[in-house]
């Protein structure tokens, strides 16, 4: 196989391991059969962490399409593999989500992990806001601890932790994506697709702002 096809393979996996232990956790939190608000973080942190280790050196393992455009924004990532990317990310949150549907029974029934914005806490405006600045500091994340190579071995660690804490703070208001892949997965297995907008422009949003910022001020020359 060669580098491209290995580097979406291994895209495909990541995300499809995101979606299936971050919205599997979710789901079962959401059927009140146990876990709460810090599993879930720690089910999205620690498989960024995983992935982020196990595939790092092939693809980068950016299992998010705010990450890849924010990357390419930065000028770290060529634009010709930003579509397959893409694809590959996509493909890996819908399957994982639709085995989701599959093994657990009643999971659609609470939306299988689905991202939808509490407008009893937040609004659409608050929401929108959440989600750019959370994928900001995720991408931030990605290109001054990861790319830079100034994090080295705790890359890893501090990318998961972003997520992880972004979790634990809006999770309750908008189920803190961050991430398309994260939000559209779940969106076509459950059937709920509200304010899903909100979700991809919000975070591509925060990723392109992200990549800008790092590659005309905070990367060193």
């Amino acid at each position: 196989m060669n580098g491209m096809g290995r580097a979406l393979t291994a895209e495909f996996i990541g995300t499809f391991a995101l979606i299936f232990m971050g919205a599997g956790a979710g789901t079962i939190a959401g059927m009140g059969s146990g876990g709460s608000l810090i599993t879930v973080a720690l089910a999205h942190g620690l498989t960024i962490m995983i992935m982020a280790s196990a595939y790092g050196h092939i693809s980068g393992i950016h299992i998010n399409p705010a990450v890849t455009i924010g990357t390419w924004a930065a000028g770290k990532f060529e634009a010709a593999k930003v579509g397959p990317y893409i694809v590959a990310q996509l493909l890996g949150g819908i399957v994982a989500a639709f085995v989701l549907r599959f093994a657990i029974s009643g999971g659609v029934d609470v939306g299988l992990g689905a991202t939808v914005i509490n407008y009893s806490q937040t609004t659409l405006a608050g929401a929108f806001v959440l989600e750019m600045i959370a994928a900001f500091f995720l991408v931030n994340a990605v290109l001054n601890a990861g790319i830079s190579g100034k994090g080295g071995s705790l890359a890893p660690l501090g990318i998961g932790l972003t997520l992880g804490v972004s979790i634990m703070f809006f999770g309750p208001l908008t189920g803190a994506s961050l991430n398309p892949a994260r939000t559209v997965g779940p969106a076509v297995a459950a059937g709920i697709y509200n304010d899903i907008w909100v979700y991809i422009v919000a975070t591509i949003v925060g990723g392109i702002i992200a990549g800008l910022l790092y590659r005309y001020y905070l990367e060193e020359a």
